[in-house]
Order: structure tokens, then C-alpha cells, then sequence
């Protein structure tokens, strides 16, 4: 007999797989991943040297994507430049996600004036675009490429912070953890390891998504001089550099706005595939 634990996993994977277009987003994610983890055995040359002699050279047999204005290789450099891009998406949602859990289980789980204090701090975040509260937190802290993970990673506090206070509210109520409390479980206990758990699920859905929204954000600070700084090969700078040749040498900003869009892209149609799974009405 079947582990309900196993079971709901088989049941989870099941309904995964067959959702052909989160599987083509999980390939997407995994290439990335893939040529991130390698990039300095897959390129072909150095991502920063200059050579002049070579410069705006079209696609061809020795570059594939051509060279920039400096004749540096374009390929090589989005190679290394998904180390950079994703690395900076999966930080910032880690940080979002670290802070607006804990917002969010704190003012589910104690409610009153703790909730009602958190959850107006959270909706004057969100009363803020996205992209002009990372404008506003990089035109204190300076332009970079930490300064831009922050910056992107802080206006995601308060949309896990919702979710995780929602899901909290649903589990407390549940009775069993009034059966846990009666035993004499302390609040840290309850909260980290009855109620956390239970409610991972939108949790992950939500990191996906959030992934694809932080990694196109990054790349429109870059692009505005404000995330990395040349001669860093991040996809954001690779247009920005770009904006100059469009009528010359339009592939010089093709090639990096073709791997923000498609990696953004897989991100979202497996963040939807994941939601689908984790949804019970799925399973039926």
C-alpha cells in the first residue's frame, strides 16, 4: 500500500507531466540552468575581451550571434550573462519570499493589531508600481548589481506576505492544530512546523512566477544604467549597449532580448503548470 505522502506526489507529477506546456517551460528552465552551470566550457570565447579589429562582425561560422561595438562575442557573453540574470531573479525571490513569510505567518497567526500594523505597511508597499519602488530603493542605495537584487527583491515582501498571511488564517483555524496547542506546543512550533509546511504550495506557485517578473524587471534597471555596469555581460546591460545599432547592427540587442523573453516565458507557463497541479480540482 501507497505512503499518502507518495500518493500525492504520484498525483502531483502526474498532473505535471501531462500539462505539455509546463513541461516545455520546466526544458526552458533547465537549459538555462544548463548553460548558466557551464558557461565557461560552452563559450566559445572570453566574454570580455575587447577586440577592436573585430567589431559589429554579422552572425557567422566563427560568432553565431556576431560581435558588439567593442567585437566582443555576443554569444559568449549571453552565456555568461545567465549566470548573472538568474542569478539575480533567484536571489531576490529568496529574499522576497524569506521576509514575506515571515510577515505573513506573524500576522496571520496573531491577528489584531499585530495583523492589522503589518498588513498596512504591506498595502502602502503595494501601493507603489513595482518597478517605481526598485527605482526609488536603487536611487537611495546606488546603481549595481546587488543594489538591484534588493531593490527588485523588497516589492515582492508584500505579495508573498498576502498569500502566506491568507493561507495562515485557513490553517489555524483547522482542528488539529487546536489539538497541537492543547499539548502544550509553543507558537514557534506551531507556526514553523505545523502550519509552514501546510502551506508551501502557493508558496512555490507564487516563486515561480515571481521569478519571470524579477528577472524582466532586473533587466529594465540594467537597461537604464541603474542594475549591473558595463562591461558586465548581463542581458539588461547587452541592450542597453545595443539601443545605438538597432538600423546597423540590430543583432547586438536581438540576441539578449530574445533570452530575457524566452527564459521569461518558460518561468511563467511553468509557474501556470505548477499552480494547475497543485490545484485539488485538477485532480478530478
Amino acid at each position: 500500500m501507497n505512503h499518502p505522502k507518495e500518493s500525492k506526489i504520484k498525483d502531483f507529477l502526474s498532473i505535471l507531466t501531462m500539462n505539455k506546456a509546463a513541461m516545455v517551460g520546466a526544458i526552458i528552465i533547465l537549459f538555462y540552468i544548463f548553460i548558466a552551470l557551464f558557461a565557461p566550457l560552452l563559450a566559445p570565447y572570453d566574454p570580455y575581451e575587447i577586440k577592436l579589429e573585430n567589431k559589429l562582425i554579422p552572425p557567422s561560422a566563427d560568432h553565431w550571434m556576431g560581435t558588439d561595438d567593442k567585437g566582443r562575442d555576443i554569444l559568449s557573453r549571453i552565456l555568461y550573462g545567465s549566470r548573472l540574470s538568474m542569478g539575480i531573479g533567484i536571489t531576490a525571490v529568496i529574499f522576497g519570499a524569506f521576509f514575506g513569510i515571515i510577515f505573513g505567518l506573524i500576522a496571520g497567526y496573531y491577528g489584531k493589531w499585530i495583523d492589522s500594523t503589518i498588513m498596512r505597511i504591506m498595502d502602502i508597499l503595494l501601493a507603489f508600481p513595482g518597478i517605481l519602488l526598485a527605482l526609488a530603493i536603487i536611487s537611495a542605495l546606488g546603481p549595481g548589481l546587488i543594489n538591484v537584487t534588493i531593490a527588485v527583491g523588497a516589492y515582492s515582501v508584500p505579495l508573498f506576505a498576502r498569500i502566506v498571511r491568507g493561507s495562515t488564517l485557513e490553517v489555524k483555524r483547522l482542528e488539529y492544530i487546536d489539538a497541537i496547542r492543547s499539548l502544550g506546543a509553543n507558537d514557534l512550533t506551531i507556526i514553523f512546523k505545523h502550519i509552514l509546511p501546510n502551506i508551501l504550495s502557493p508558496i512555490i506557485v507564487q516563486g515561480t512566477l515571481r521569478l519571470a517578473t524579477v528577472i524582466l524587471s532586473a533587466a529594465g534597471l540594467s537597461f537604464l544604467g541603474l542594475g549591473a555596469q558595463p562591461p558586465s555581460p548581463e542581458w539588461g546591460t547587452m541592450l542597453s549597449s545595443g539601443r545605438d545599432f538597432l538600423f546597423s547592427a540590430p543583432y547586438i540587442a536581438i540576441f539578449p532580448g530574445l533570452a530575457i523573453s524566452i527564459l521569461v516565458l518558460g518561468f511563467n507557463i511553468f509557474g501556470d503548470g505548477l499552480r494547475d497541479a497543485f490545484d485539488p480540482r485538477m485532480k478530478k
